[in-house]
Order: structure tokens, then sequence, then C-alpha cells
């Protein structure tokens, strides 16, 4: 079938003729669809009751993209990355109950607020989530949302680099796993080896344009994280089995001033594990055959896999290694498990991992060029018709994450931040106030709906208060 379009001006609203040609009759007919043009200061400034899903046409993309579980790795690998390693952790902290409770509710909390995006996207007809939030909250909503996405993803960025260097070369408490394998060398030098790992490995990998390129890095990234958790999992039910394990804290402790102050900063550590929203637009642009009803089963998928995943990663790392759990817990593996083969288990564990890492970074740092680029070059071609512009930020990018990881200590120090701050705004705060927002425009809520919106801004802005104050009062602490 051949067809024409009719050239759409970037200021203009314009009505699409597609002719065909072929001799159906019921073929034969014109479609009109009607293109909202955007504008930077006033968003779309069509009708927005036309809830056509336009965006192939607008970007003149044929819609064969990733399919449902294409989009389903691309989005578990955006939440499964270094938070996971964080969960035991937070685990010790919380104690089993809470803690199970907690990673099951947080997680159905985040799908139900990629819903509203996804909802209120396609209503205003916005191909990224600066767009969605500027429709509805002006621009300098969208601005900070991208800054937001900007120091969140950036900063998992450089946590992904923390964990490979004390993997690989071992940290001031650990043994690396080059170290236990080779002896001493130039991999006792940290930095060079997470440069050299930048370079060879991730750079080819961030240069992609597309998203849609990563599925199958996607999908063999979710695979090792599958099999870290499964070897946990074993190694921790072999180990209960035969009485080894002590028993676990099933409540948190408040009996002092540290704990409390522990309790205030590891809810905003456990929402930052959830945050994949910034890259629901990206992947929903790409789904072939896309329609909200399709992206939100990829999204219910996608978080019933997180929730299976974390929790026996939470439950299983914390049985483990009980109150030595570090903040990184692949950390503990350099140590003897107490079960046959630990070596072996410890070596398939870390390799297994940083591989995963290796895979999911450049996911990641798909979208913060995309941000970077939307907030800085603005009015410019889109990034993908620019392959100089990208190389250059992609660049520019991995300098900085470099950079920033030979600085922060620890993951630990990392996620307390973003975790109560971007974490808890992208995945819960700006979600909230858009669907708030545009539901008066036509696309209503319903009272339970309007009713968990109130209920996620709410408690959203709580624990981010929380956060910030037991993150300040414990740097006082350590001060």
């Amino acid at each position: 079938m051949d067809s024409n379009y009719t050239a759409i001006s970037k200021d203009f609203s314009v009505e699409l003729q597609i002719h065909d040609s072929s001799p159906n009759p019921r073929s034969s007919q014109k479609t009109h669809i009607k293109i909202p043009s955007f504008d930077d200061e006033n968003g779309f400034v069509d009708d927005p009751d036309d809830d056509t899903d336009v965006h192939p046409l607008i970007h003149g993309q044929n819609n064969n993209g990733s399919g449902t579980y294409g989009a389903v790795f691309n989005l578990t690998t955006t939440i499964i990355g270094a938070g996971m390693m964080a969960l035991p952790a937070t685990m010790k902290v919380l104690g089993l109950t809470l803690g199970f409770v907690l990673i099951i509710f947080i997680g159905i909390l985040s799908e139900i607020s990629v819903e509203l995006l996804v909802r209120y996207s396609v209503f205003c007809k916005a191909s990224s989530y600066g767009e969605v939030v500027q429709y509805a909250l002006g621009r300098p909503a969208r601005v900070l949302s991208e800054i937001c996405i900007i120091i969140n993803t950036g900063g998992v960025l450089v946590v992904y680099l923390i964990i490979l260097g004390d993997v690989m070369s071992g940290s001031p408490h650990h043994t690396g796993v080059f170290d236990q394998w080779l002896g001493n060398g130039m991999w006792d030098h940290r930095k060079l080896l997470v440069l050299i790992v930048v370079v060879v490995f991730l750079a080819p990998l961030c240069v992609l344009d597309r998203i849609e390129s990563l599925s199958l890095t996607s999908a063999a990234s979710v695979a090792l994280a599958v099999v870290f958790v499964v070897v946990c999992f074993v190694v921790a039910f072999i180990k209960l089995v035969e009485g080894k394990i002590e028993p676990p804290r099933m409540s948190p402790e408040l009996g002092s001033k540290t704990a409390i102050l522990d309790l205030l900063v590891v809810i905003p550590i456990m929402t930052n594990a959830y945050v994949c929203h910034f890259n629901v637009q990206p992947i929903y642009n790409e789904l072939e055959g896309r329609s909200p009803q399709k992206m939100n089963r990829v999204g219910r998928i996608t978080i019933i896999l997180c929730i299976v995943v974390y929790l026996s990663t939470a439950t299983s790392g914390y049985l483990l290694f009980g109150k030595g759990t570090e903040s990184d817990v692949l950390t503990n593996f350099d140590k003897d498990l107490g079960i046959r083969f630990s070596s072996a288990l410890n070596y398939i564990v870390r390799i297994g991992y940083i591989l995963h890492l290796i895979l999911v970074f450049p996911v990641i740092h798909f979208s913060l060029r995309q941000t970077v680029d939307a907030l800085v070059f603005v009015g410019s071609a889109p990034l993908i018709e620019s392959k100089k512009r990208s190389l250059t930020l992609t660049v520019v990018l991995l300098v900085c994450i470099y950079f920033g990881s030979t600085t922060i200590p620890n993951i630990w120090t990392a996620f307390k931040f973003t975790g109560a701050t971007t974490a808890l705004t992208l995945g819960f705060i700006f979600p909230s106030l858009v669907a708030l927002r545009l539901s008066r425009q036509g696309e209503g809520l319903s009272v339970m709906e309007r009713f968990v919106s109130w209920l996620m801004l709410v408690l959203a802005i709580v624990v981010s208060i929380i956060g910030v104050i037991g993150n300040i009062y414990s740097l006082e602490k350590s001060d």
C-alpha cells in the first residue's frame, strides 16, 4: 500500500490526509488525523480531547518497534539495577515483616503511577516525561523534572561504576574478584580498571541512538539478575535447612537514635529501586502496535517480575549475612558462604552481576542523554538526526559519570539522597500532580484513582521531607 503524507509544519496545526490507491473500497476512504503543535512556552496548543496516538506520524517513523517482551525487558532493566544491591541492607533496618510489606506496597504504587503517566501522555500527545509535565504544570515544572531526571539517572550510573570498582578491585573491608582470582596486579588500581571498563565495554553500547537496539542486551541483563537471585535464594535456603542462619529480626529496632535515623533514610532508598518513569515514554514510543492498554500490560508484567526479584534478593541477602549485611550486598560475597562450592558460587554471583550492570548501564544512559539534550538544546532537531551531537553528549556524560564515581564514597550515600529527593519526585509527585491537574480537562479520574493519586502525593512529600532531615542528621553524626 502506497501512502503519501502532507508535510507537517512545526508551528501550525494541520490536517493529515492519508490517500490509499488500493482497489479495496473500504481502504480507499480518507483518514483524518489531527496533529497538535507543541510550543515551548505554551505546550500543546490543539484540542486536548483528541486522544489519537500519532507519534509515529510526527516523527516520520513506521510503527515497527519492539514487541511486548522487548518492552518488558527494557523497562525491567531500567528498574532492576544497583538499587537491588541495597535492598538486603534496608531489610536489615526494617526487619523482614515491614520490609516485605513495603517492597510490595511501593511496587504497586509505582505501577499505578506508571499507568497514570501513560494515560495522560497519550491524552496530551507527549513523547517524553518533560512534555507531559509541561502540558500539565508549565515550562518551569518541565525544567525541574528534567533536572531531577539528570540527577537521578546520573547518580544511578555513578553507583554502577562504584559497584563495578568494589567488586573488581575490592574496597577497604573486602577483597576484589581479581585479587582473589589472580593475586595483586594492575587491577588494584581501581580508577584505572573502571576507566578501562567505561572505554572498552560501556562506550560502544552507549553510542547506540535507539532504545529498541538495546532489547537483547536488556534481556541478557535480566537473565543475569535472575541468576544472582536464584543463587542467593538457594544458598540461603540450604543454610536455613541446615540451621546455619541466625534468627532474623522481624520488625525495626527503635531503641536508639541511630536506629531511628537509619529508619528515616531507608524508605527513600527502597523507593529509588522502583523509579523507571523517565524511560516509560521512550519505551512506549517504540512499542509495536502501541496503545495505553498494551503499555499497561508491559508495566504490570514488569512490576510483578521486579517485586519477585526484590523480595527474593532482600530476604535471601539479609538471611545470608544478617547483621553483617553491607550497603552493597555484593561485597559480602568475598567470604566463605558455609556450603559446598562456595568459592565458585561467589565468583558466579559477582561476575554475573558485573555483566548485568554493564548491560543495564546503556539503557539508563539513553534517558540521561535524551534529557540533557532536551534541556540544553531546546528547539534543535531530534537527537537521532544529529550523530555528532549524540556522540559529543555521550562522551561528555561518560566523563562526568566516571569522575563522579571516583569521589562518592559508597552507594548508600548516593541512594539515600537521590531516593529522598529526585526519585520520589519523578516516581510519585509529578505523576500524581499531572493526573490531578489534567483530570479537569476531560480525562477524568475515578473516585479510587483520585484517592490513590492524593495518597501517593501526600506520602511522597512526607517521606521526602523526613528522608532529607534524616540524611542531614546522619551526615552531622558521621562528622
